[in-house]
């Protein structure tokens, strides 16, 4: 599979740290941000590769060649084959692509230069080819969702909503950002387009929202632009701390393991309308500091008021759409969000028969927690759960986990804490 990486970028934003080189060549702990990209490429067998090339192209082109020499920063062997587009008028950001057009008979990985990850791409591709689409996204979450474009996809990932910056969006909206990551058929490249600059996102992949041809590839792994002199400092030190590779889904992963009501949210009993949910102060900052840890944060959370025929699923959505937009504002994230819509006891007024049974989700079995480790490669031996009740804890204990107890009780937990500040110092001086 070919990949094409668009390196055309000024970087205005970040020309305070370098003026003279294009962006995708500020060096990050000693290499240039695209070295590290293709070594993330190469490792898992992605050698053929096109770069885009406009605004001091030529400080690429003699920097890594046709990928055949050796690094000038590493002294070893790029190891690639490396085929060059030179933009002589700007073209936007995808018109390269439409010149490129017949050097792209098959699926291609699509990057943007400018981004520092380390991301599993054989499973990334593997997703693709499983769903049949056009194309597909690496979606995740981040810490500033109010002003990223949002991602809104159905129950099977197909995107049905892509939402810019400048679009009106919902009150409330799951935290989905388009990590600027994409596998694209070249059909796409069959569109007629006729502006001479083309722009990628609003041209050629919104107009697929809602055509089922389209899909979201949710991801916790590392991706982030680093456009503004802050978020370089940033990535500089993530990349420091090993955030950024220990990230990548091929490493085991540490989670924390969030109960929802009492714990995330004020408990009201059993909570069936958005109007209700209200953060329990100073979780945001415990989940921000568990995002900047780089443990998982989880949530996992029984709703037996679906089985009950209480709340549908669309209004559980909007609930957790709450929660997530809530704690975007405040600079957190949640990476996954697993729910239990069992209920073993019958004879309720509009119960959901098919949900009235006895499962191995509902805590305190613990089915979600076992899931979600199988989701994302987590060593449950190093993770946490966290709760209110002794449910949570007998869950944590019999998926293995380290337990915290959030208040009063006795249930065999590691760790009691008797407020959000506490569990908020134990993060700190713990993870």
């Amino acid at each position: 599979m070919k990949t094409v990486i668009m390196a055309g970028g000024k970087g205005t934003r970040i020309s305070s740290i370098a003026k003279d080189i294009p962006k995708p060549m500020i060096m990050i702990e000693g290499k240039p941000v695209l070295e590290h990209e293709i070594e993330c490429l190469k490792s898992q067998g992605f050698i053929d590769i096109i770069i885009t090339v406009s605004h001091l192209g030529k400080v690429i082109m003699d920097y890594f060649g046709d990928g055949s020499g050796v690094s000038p920063s590493t002294g070893k062997p790029f190891g690639v084959n490396i085929e060059y587009f030179f933009e002589e008028e700007p073209l936007g950001n995808a018109g390269a692509l439409f010149k490129i057009k017949e050097k792209l008979q098959e699926d291609f990985l699509l990057l943007n230069a400018d981004a520092i990850f380390d991301v599993n791409f054989i499973r990334f591709v593997e997703y693709h080819k499983s769903h049949g689409g056009l194309v597909t996204l690496f979606t995740h979450p981040n810490n500033h969702p109010y002003d990223s474009g949002v991602i809104i996809a159905d129950e099977d990932m197909a995107v049905q909503k892509w939402l810019t910056k400048e679009d009106n969006r919902p009150r409330f909206y799951k935290n989905r950002v388009n990590a600027g990551l994409h596998v694209i058929s070249p059909q796409v490249l069959d569109t007629e387009i006729d502006t001479a600059k083309i722009d990628l996102d609003r041209q050629i992949l919104k107009p697929l929202e809602g055509t089922g041809k389209m899909y979201c590839y949710d991801s916790p792994e590392y991706v982030k632009d680093m456009g503004t002199p802050e978020r370089y400092k940033m990535v500089c030190k993530d990349f420091r701390e090993g955030r950024v590779t220990n990230k990548n889904l091929r490493n085991v992963q540490k989670a924390v393991f969030l109960d929802r009501d009492g714990t995330i949210n004020k408990y009201v009993g059993f909570l069936r309308n958005h109007d209700e949910f209200e953060l329990i102060d100073g979780i945001g900052e415990v989940i921000r500091k568990i995002n900047n840890s780089g443990y998982l944060a989880i949530v996992i959370t029984n709703q037996p008021v679906v089985a009950r025929g209480e709340v549908t699923v669309p209004q559980l959505d909007e609930i957790h759409n709450k929660m997530e937009t809530l704690l975007g504002e405040q600079g957190a994230y949640l990476d996954a969000i697993y729910y239990c819509p069992h209920h073993p006891h019958k004879g309720y007024a509009g119960e959901v028969p098919a949900l009235k049974i006895a499962c191995d989700c509902r805590k305190p079995e613990p089915g979600m927690i076992l899931k979600a480790a199988k989701d994302f490669n987590i060593d449950l031996k190093e993770s946490f759960v966290v709760g209110d009740s002794e449910i949570d804890i007998l869950a944590g204990k019999r998926a293995g986990c380290k337990t915290i107890l959030i208040g009063e009780g006795d249930y065999g937990q590691d760790v009691t804490l008797y407020s959000h500040i506490e569990l908020e110092k134990y993060v700190v001086d713990n993870f």
